[in-house]
């Protein structure tokens, strides 16, 4: 099998789950619940009430970024925490908000 030295070469399956992640990060809701938990575990409730949902739409959410590996679960007892995976997903998370914050050159 010939492998490909490109080292940003998308295989299709990759390409489809990056695109999967960025669907899911593109409602705003979604993308608040990974950013409420990315330095520190969190409950359902104490996310609900940080972005302003409620824990049954934060509960679906996190259902559905933890799917794809972008929040993890921490039982403890009978509550369960919530946190960003791991520092892949803190460091995009991070990146793209600074990159928005960047101011752009003027146009001439």
């Amino acid at each position: 099998m010939l492998m490909d030295t490109d080292p940003m070469h998308l295989s299709d399956d990759e390409a489809v789950e990056i695109a999967e992640i960025f669907r899911l990060l593109g409602d705003p809701t979604r993308l608040r619940v990974v950013v409420s938990c990315l330095d520190e575990p969190r409950s359902v409730g104490d996310i609900a009430q940080s972005i302003g949902a409620t824990p049954s739409l934060v509960s679906h959410h996190l259902r559905l970024l933890k799917a794809l590996r972008l929040v993890r679960a921490d039982r403890r007892g009978r509550n369960v925490y919530y946190q960003a995976e791991d520092d892949h997903v803190r460091c995009v998370i991070r990146d793209l908000r600074d990159h928005v914050g960047e101011q752009r050159p003027e146009e001439d």
